[in-house]
């Protein structure tokens, strides 16, 4: 699995990172959050889900 951030959607606002922080971290600028596991590791994808759903932008998306 991966997860796919859209840089014009994202904010910034760090809920991911607090949710699945060896999966997101935020970028040197603070304002765009960027996936460090990529490919999302098995034992990861379910706190990485729940990133994808709690995102309040919308900025997250998983893939197969």
């Amino acid at each position: 699995m991966r997860i796919i951030v859209d840089p014009n959607r994202c904010e910034g606002q760090a809920v991911c990172t607090g949710l699945a922080p060896k999966v997101f971290e935020l970028g040197d600028d603070d304002e765009i959050v960027r996936v460090i596991a990529d490919p999302v590791p098995e034992e990861l994808q379910k706190r990485a889900l729940k990133a994808v759903e709690k995102c309040p932008m919308a900025a997250l998306k998983a893939e197969e």
